[in-house]
């Protein structure tokens, strides 16, 4: 299995904005998460790949659409990240969503980035 998050920073956040609930828990500090920064693939990229269409319709989800085309629903941010719209509710109904193939080749630009 192939994850987003192998690779993710993770710092402590101890601000005071948060002494209450911190309190409250009993707790110093949580950890968190820092959102990754990952470049748009370039057109030569691009190129290098092929793209099943799809009709988003009522129901559609990226982890569905993931489980569908690359029969794992934890790659539901490739799709995202292709078509530069990281969530369900950036796509309208009707509009083209693009699945990129292989899927192998469009991990390995992820990495790279």
């Amino acid at each position: 299995m192939y994850s987003r998050y192998g690779n993710r920073v993770v710092r402590a956040n101890n601000n005071e904005l948060y002494r209450e609930l911190f309190e409250e828990r009993g707790i110093r500090q949580v950890r968190q998460y820092l959102t990754p920064s990952k470049s748009e693939l370039t057109t030569s990229q691009r190129m290098m790949l092929n793209t099943t269409d799809h009709t988003w319709k009522t129901g559609d989800r990226l982890w569905k659409l993931a489980s569908q085309y690359y029969g794992d629903a934890t790659l539901w941010w490739v799709i995202a990240w292709y078509n530069e719209k990281p969530t369900d509710s950036h796509y309208l109904r009707g509009s083209t969503v693009y699945v990129p193939f292989p899927l192998g080749r469009i991990l390995a630009f992820y990495d790279k980035g």
